[in-house]
């Protein structure tokens, strides 16, 4: 699991290729971690050429709704869609430490290294 932190006003999409960079899924077995994941599911935020684009580049599957004024192009995997609500329950126990909710840490550092501690709590 990675983390990146982007600046409030920002738009999360932008730090989707830091995020993939920085990620690495564990294989089933013995080995490296592989650096890119089999399939990527994200919600309508993500949805944009761009990042379709750079999926496409490295053979990762794409399961991201489309926008209302995007184009419908290719099949959209509703069942594999739905299992995202496994990372929006662990970002909400993540919120459930105050700390991080409320965000007391100034220091951009500070506050990332808040979340990995309450990630690694939450893993143990």
């Amino acid at each position: 699991m990675t983390f990146v932190l982007s600046p409030g006003q920002r738009h999360e999409a932008l730090g989707f290729e830091p995020l993939m960079v920085g990620g690495a899924v564990k294989r089933h077995g013995r080995g490296r971690p592989k650096h890119r994941p089999g399939r990527v599911v994200g919600d309508k935020a993500y949805s944009s050429r761009k990042i379709r684009a750079y999926l496409r580049r490295f053979g990762i599957r794409i399961t991201i709704p489309h926008k209302v004024n995007e184009h419908r192009s290719g099949p959209f995997h509703r069942a594999i869609y739905r299992m995202r609500e496994q990372v929006e329950r662990l970002i909400n126990r993540l919120k459930q430490n105050r700390r991080i909710a409320t965000r007391y840490e100034k220091c951009a550092a500070n506050y990332r290294a808040m979340w990995l501690i309450a990630a690694n709590l939450l893993w143990l």
